[in-house]
């Protein structure tokens, strides 16, 4: 069944120093690809890129020819009933998205955000992507990423996926995709640890969402149970999922082409190790490199330019 080549398999690098330098650690983990932030993740306000640091990450990101994707802010609440944090989410997702087109990225992906009542919780969304797309015109995408279901988020089912990509309207939906997390699809309610149960939950996706339009995988395990609805990531394999649906997914041609991003701090290294133990002979995927020497910051403290 998986014959082809597999995906490409990254991490999310800290920008400590500057967005460009994502790419040098992310060659240091022996990394296909690479995700990032490209402001501060956890405030509101964000300095502007500066026209050296645009000219740098470009050129980074052509001398390693890895793809590289961004994920927005954890403040943005697409969603929200409360209008003044609509305002500023509105606004933050579309700076996000002028800053992916500045610096040549291709995807941002953001968490969709709450409201107790999801189908007006969905309108609003659609609202704030097609704001964002018509204040950003270009090639960068929106990815809709799914979630665990925690609260009144929206997302934790393929058909809320769906619909969120149908309250863009016209010729701006094709620059909305989605973006899997495996650990969010675990908790919601879609089991993966069986071949079975990993080909009907493709099947769902495929039969609401589409997979043309999945555009990025983030990979994790879950501390928690199937259907806890309860958003906690692990390390691949120590967690409650284990390693049969990582297998599944990263020898899974139809997927040879979307890139695989690690979110769990501090072992990348080991976990892409993991990751790349699973493939099956004969595949294509880049060859690991020798892993560098790690550095003593944590990771979590790079995340802020």
């Amino acid at each position: 069944m998986y014959t082809s080549r597999p995906m490409l398999l990254g991490a999310h690098e800290g920008i400590a120093g500057g967005v460009s330098t994502a790419f040098g650690r992310a060659e240091e983990d022996g990394a296909d690809c690479v995700q990032v932030f490209t402001r501060n993740a956890r405030g509101w306000a964000a300095k502007p890129l500066e026209d050296e640091e645009v000219s740098r990450f470009r050129a980074e990101a052509r001398r390693t020819g890895l793809p590289v994707a961004a994920h927005a802010s954890y403040l943005i609440n697409a969603a929200a009933s409360d209008r003044v944090v609509r305002r500023k989410s509105f606004d933050a997702l579309a700076d996000e998205l002028g800053r992916c087109e500045t610096l040549g990225i291709p995807h941002l992906i953001f968490h969709p955000g709450s409201h107790p009542d999801h189908r007006e919780g969905t309108r609003i969304a659609g609202e704030a992507m097609t704001r964002a797309l018509e204040a950003v015109p270009g090639k960068a995408r929106l990815l809709i990423e799914t979630t665990a279901g925690q609260g009144d988020c929206l997302g934790w089912r393929f058909e809320e996926i769906a619909a969120l990509r149908e309250a863009v309207p016209g010729a701006l939906r094709r620059r909305v995709g989605v973006c899997v997390d495996t650990c969010h699809v675990y908790a919601s309610g879609y089991d993966l640890t069986t071949e079975d149960g990993y080909e009907r939950t493709i099947g769902e996706l495929d039969r609401t969402v589409g997979l043309g339009h999945v555009r990025a995988f983030h990979l994790n395990d879950s501390k928690k149970p199937l259907g806890c609805r309860v958003d906690r990531h692990e390390h691949i394999g120590d967690g409650a999922m284990g390693l049969a649906p990582f297998r599944f997914l990263v020898n899974d041609p139809r997927f040879a082409d979307v890139p695989g991003y690690l979110e769990t701090e501090l072992r990348f290294q080991e976990n892409l190790a993991v990751l790349r133990s699973l493939l099956r002979k004969g595949g294509a995927a880049a060859k690991p490199k020798k892993p560098a020497a790690r550095r003593g910051a944590s990771r979590a403290a790079e995340a802020a330019p």
